[in-house]
């Protein structure tokens, strides 16, 4: 299907590595100029930059640490100043090391649900308020990057990460309907094993690829894989399709 190169600005939170990363080249790829949100490592945030401009597209990066208040109205701001919004990917997500829910405690829980869930709340509505018919907006598309872990619990390593995507979940699915008449379209993904650098946050980075050859395909995915899932979804190809929660896991 033939589709326009100009689509607008996606905004990709946690862009700078990993998923978001790889999502944020994929946008670029097709055509959205993309607004990088990162966290701290600005020079991994700065080469995902040059790659989206290898694509031809206009990128920036935009330092949004979204345990902080005022970040998420400081990444659409700059946003804004690349063109109108017509893409969300809430990538951004923090994990702990592993532990039994008897072992956390108020800090461990208050940082899991800020930023894996407070702050894609905030993202999805900043987008909104941007995208909406109702608001004047062009339309769009919002994608959460949940995790397997919402279907499979996670015991005895993270179940409050697995609650927090969970709850990212249900927000799809309210959300899509909440907007469906407003010209956008919302959705998710939920990797299983993919080999990126979030598992050395939890004190784990061989993780993924250990774990890998016990899926049905016999492999950890990789960002890649999740991020063209992710493209597809903001594309014309999948207009019909909203409130959908699409597994990229290896058939796990």
């Amino acid at each position: 299907m033939s589709e326009p190169r100009t689509r607008g600005v996606a905004v990709v939170t946690g862009g700078g590595r990993g998923i978001g990363a790889a999502c944020s080249v994929a946008l670029a790829r097709l055509g959205w100029d993309v607004c990088v949100g990162y966290r701290s490592d600005s020079a991994a945030a700065d080469r995902v930059v040059r790659a989206c401009r290898e694509r031809g597209v206009t990128a920036a990066a935009a330092a949004a640490d979204l345990a902080h208040p005022t970040a998420v109205t400081d990444l659409f701001a700059a946003a804004d100043r690349l063109g109108p919004v017509t893409v969300l990917v809430n990538n951004a997500g923090v994990v702990a090391p592993a532990a039994r829910i008897d072992e956390m405690d108020h800090a461990r829980l208050h940082m899991m649900f800020t930023v894996n869930v407070t702050a894609a709340f905030l993202c999805a509505g900043a987008a909104v308020r941007r995208m909406s018919t109702r608001h004047g907006g062009p339309g769009g598309s919002i994608v959460n990057v949940s995790s397997a872990a919402a279907r499979l619990g996670s015991p005895g390593t993270y179940v409050d990460y697995a609650a927090s995507k969970g709850a990212l979940d249900t927000m799809t699915l309210g959300l899509a309907q909440e907007v469906a008449t407003e010209g956008i379209r919302v959705n998710g993904v939920r990797p299983g094993y993919i080999d990126t650098e979030i598992h050395a946050s939890g004190g784990d980075p061989d993780r993924a690829r250990r774990l890998g050859a016990t899926v049905p395909l016999g492999r950890p995915g990789r960002a890649e894989e999740v991020a063209a899932a992710v493209a597809w979804l903001c594309t014309a190809q999948a207009s019909y399709v909203t409130g959908a929660v699409l597994d990229v896991s290896g058939g796990r």
